[in-house]
This record gives structure tokens, sequence and C-alpha cells, in this order.
């Protein structure tokens, strides 16, 4: 086998921990012994062994003269865990394939670096678009100080979330529903407006598929998330309530008292979303998925904060001037002016399409 093969081995099993690993990537690894994988590991948990001490600790005394394949540079620092390069060194490892070089300016070829000086031969680039894909939220978050943020939407075939009446349960289909809890249990975090929390009082808990609950997190300029909604009340997660510096003090110590947590992002009318993602990355909160309203899929459009769509479109036509869109604000004035999507995919599930796109870099 190709060291394309056994990359791509490391690349599916990385993903055996996806959603679980926040701050950290994810990373898989294989040790190959006289062309056969003898030792498979991943990264389970931020603050438990990496991946390649995994593998290791399979392989044994069969790692040395052997061909280590990670999908991320080893570490080469102390943090929650020992350095990775220093244990490939001392198994006796031979040769290091790796498919890209840790996305981190402080300490990217650090771990490189220990290897080779310790005579083990290090080739780098292995399938590294398809690592970097697999890491697409930590890549954002370590080097922008931003999480990956991802909107995610139901909409009928003419572009409604709800009827003229406000019914929205169930645009989508059952299939649809699942992926998209599955899409909640992923991320680190979900975040809506508290516009969609008066209307619907959602629980944004991760129930239709077996998974971890995200952070909720309510975007409430003015503290008016009621004591008794379900994000307070549930206790199923935690509940951070994004507002501004002008809130009202009595209605804020009433929510602190309940148990959530207030983050304050800036001084004006409307909570300042750029603050907000940089104190939610400062919290290590590496992934928000929006399930807001029109409103706030606009603000966050237009602030520039999104990294990826995914609209989930129902084969149904429901019509109405008034009827809410998925997207709505001021809008853009001009086309060119629109936020344009790439690398666009499509899936069906069940009757409806799923379509996916990365917002185009201006």
């Amino acid at each position: 086998m190709s060291d394309e093969n056994f990359m791509r081995e490391a690349l599916r099993i990385a993903r055996n921990a996806e959603g679980r690993t926040s701050p950290n990537p994810l990373v898989g690894a294989v040790i190959v012994r006289d062309g056969k994988i003898i030792a498979e590991g991943w990264h389970r948990q931020a603050g438990t062994p990496h991946a390649e001490i995994h593998a290791l600790n399979m392989a044994g005394e069969l790692s040395r003269g052997a061909t280590l394949y990670v999908t991320l540079e080893p570490c080469s620092h102390f943090g929650r865990t020992p350095p990775c390069a220093s244990a490939i060194v001392n198994a006796g490892i031979s040769r290091v394939v790796a498919a890209m070089s840790d996305p981190n300016p402080k300490v990217s070829g650090r771990g490189f670096e220990i290897l080779r000086s310790a005579g083990i031969e290090v080739k780098v680039g292995v399938l590294e678009d398809e690592a970097r894909k697999l890491n697409e939220v930590f890549l954002k978050w370590v080097t922008k100080k931003l999480p990956f943020v991802t909107i995610k939407f139901a909409c009928s075939l003419d572009g409604k979330i709800a009827t003229v009446d406000g019914e929205s349960q169930w645009i989508s289909g059952e299939e649809s529903r699942k992926y998209s809890h599955h899409l909640r249990d992923i991320n680190d975090a979900i975040l809506i407006g508290v516009g969609t929390l008066l209307a619907d009082n959602p629980s944004l808990t991760t129930r239709l598929v077996t998974g971890k609950n995200p952070i909720r997190v309510i975007v409430d300029s003015n503290a008016r998330t009621p004591l008794d909604s379900k994000v307070i009340t549930d206790k199923s997660a935690q509940t951070i309530i994004a507002m501004t510096n002008n809130a009202p003090i009595d209605k804020v110590t009433a929510l602190k008292n309940c148990g959530a947590e207030i983050i304050t992002a800036g001084d004006g009318e409307r909570v300042d979303l750029k603050i907000l993602m940089e104190k939610l990355a400062e919290r290590e909160i590496t992934s928000v998925l929006v399930e807001g309203g029109g409103k706030i899929h606009f603000a966050m459009l237009n602030e520039n904060l999104v990294d990826k769509v995914l609209a989930f479109i129902a084969p149904k036509i429901i019509g109405g001037a008034n009827a809410l869109t998925a997207v709505e604000g001021s809008g853009f004035a001009k086309l060119s002016d629109a936020t344009h999507l790439k690398n666009m995919t499509t899936t069906q599930l069940g009757e409806d399409i799923l379509i996916g796109g990365y917002i185009m870099e201006e």
C-alpha cells in the first residue's frame, strides 16, 4: 500500500472523535511495519493521550523501526499532555509521514525538528488538503482566534422558513431533522437570536441522535430572555446570554441568579457580533452553529463572521409576501455585494435536499 492509503486510514479513524476533541484538533495515527498496519489510535478528548500515544502503546516494541502515519505534526510542547514528538523518538520509530504541519505559528515545525534531529526520516504533505478539511474548525480557531461558524436553516422551495401565520414545524423531513441534531452534537455551541427564543421557546438540545448538547448562546441585547424559558430552566446545557452594557441591571441579575452566564459585547443598541465571537473563542468555543431567524443570519453574514452555510430545502411551496425567509435584515443592495458560496455540495435526505457551501472570501 502507498503512503496515501495509510494516511487515508489515519484520516478516517480521526473522525471517530468528531465533536469531542475541542479545543484540540482531530488527529489519527497509524503504525505500519512490513507493509501492514500493526496499530492505530486517535485523539479522543482534550486532556487525554494524543493519537500517536494510543498507537505507540498498542504497537509496543513493534514500534522500533516502523513507520508512523499521522494527520497532524506531532506536538513538541507540554500542554495538557506531554509532547508526542519525544515519545515517538523514544519508541524507536524510524519514519514519520505527516499530512500537515501544526497550524499554530508558535509551534509549527518544532515537532518535525525534534524528529529529524533524532535521525527519523520525515515526510510532510501527504493528503494535506484532506487533513485541512478535517480540521477546518481547529484551523480557524487557532489562526484567527475566532470560532468556525455555520449557518443552518430549513426552508421551502421558495425560501420560506415559516408560513405567514408563523407555523414552522415541520418544514423539513425527519431525516433532515436528525442530521440537524447531528450538527448540534458536533458543534461546541448553538446560537439563536432572542426573537427566535421568544417565538419558539426551543430547548436547543440534541434529542434525535445520541450525542452531547451544545452550549446555548442567546443574542439578547436588552436581556429579554424569560426566566421560565427552556434554555434557563431545563439545565440540559450551559446557557450564555450575550447582551450590551445597556441591558437593565435587574434583568441581568435575575438571569445570572438562574444560572445563565452573561457576556457583554458592545455599548450600542445591538450586540457587537464580532466581539461576541472573539469572547466565545477565548472560552475555547471553537465552533458555532447558528440556527436563528432571518435577522441574525443576515447580521452574521453582513459582518463576515460566517464560514459555511447549510440549507435544507423541502419540496414545499409556501408563498406569502410577509412569510419569514431564511435571510432578512436590510439585505444587500447590489448583487456584487451578495454573499457568494464555493465548493458546493448537494445531498438527498429523504425528500429534502441539503445544499452546503463555504463563504467565498473577498
